[in-house]
């Protein structure tokens, strides 16, 4: 089985900043493309940012400038940086993962159980 656990969220004032860690366990034999994605109440999940195996994030241009996405290929933990946060950056932010379990031959999509992030003064 494999496990993407979320941390990190909580309550911060506009322009301050959280870091959010994604950690992946279980049988895993490779790990794909990871993404961070959120949901504020009321709305659909959207794409916050995407980190490939090897290479570099992308992000949407809403979070451009200010959010970070880095990953440990070694600790199998992505993270999100979190800068300058406005109250519209206020949803559950979840974990998602393209990866290959031990003795299989293709990648599936796992998600975590989200963290809330709430930006309010």
């Amino acid at each position: 089985q494999v496990q993407l656990v979320e941390s990190g969220g909580g309550l911060v004032q506009p322009g301050g900043s959280l870091r959010l860690s994604c950690a992946a366990s279980g049988t895993i034999s490779y790990i794909y493309s990871m993404a961070w994605y959120r949901q504020a109440p009321g709305k659909q999940r959207e794409l916050v940012g995407t980190v490939p195996d090897i290479g570099s994030a992308k992000y949407v241009d809403s979070v451009k400038g200010r959010f970070t996405i880095s990953r440990d290929n070694t600790d199998r933990t992505m993270y999100l940086q979190m800068n300058s946060l406005k109250p519209e950056d206020t949803a559950v932010y979840y974990c998602y993962a393209d990866i290959r379990v031990s003795g299989t031959r293709r990648g599936d999509d796992y998600w975590g159980q989200g963290t809330q992030v709430t930006v309010s003064s």
